[in-house]
């Protein structure tokens, strides 16, 4: 059988789930609470899991990847919110421009490291 696939929403965890929440609402994900410790978080069509899970070695090798349109732009909007002020184990690393395209990066509250770029040819 061959079915289309719609959508990719994989689970993630955190350390602080209020703090982990908190941060993904600030940087404009809609969230909807489908449990007292699991929220979806949604951007248009993009959306992932949230738990209120800590597994060190888990978190600490996840990583996820997010396409956007322009990622210099991106990178602005994500300076214009403060983040790494308002949130103490948040890092963003600047563009780079790779040979297949260009991304930045942000590790969340607790260490998940967040991948958002352009590819130059698809």
């Amino acid at each position: 059988m061959r079915q289309n696939i719609k959508s990719i929403r994989p689970f993630i965890g955190s350390e602080n789930f209020e703090i982990s929440r908190n941060f993904y609402k600030d940087l404009g994900f809609e969230e909807i609470v489908l449990e007292p410790k699991l929220s979806l978080f949604t951007w248009n069509e993009v959306g992932f899991y949230l738990q209120d899970a800590y597994v060190k070695d888990w978190i600490d090798n996840t990583m996820i990847f997010i396409e956007v349109e322009n990622t210099d732009e991106f990178f602005q909007q994500l300076l214009s919110l403060n983040i790494t002020e308002k949130y103490d184990t948040v890092k963003l690393t600047p563009v780079r421009t790779m040979p297949w395209g260009k991304e930045c990066f942000v590790h969340d509250p607790c260490g998940i490291l967040w991948h958002f770029g352009e590819f130059f040819n698809k």
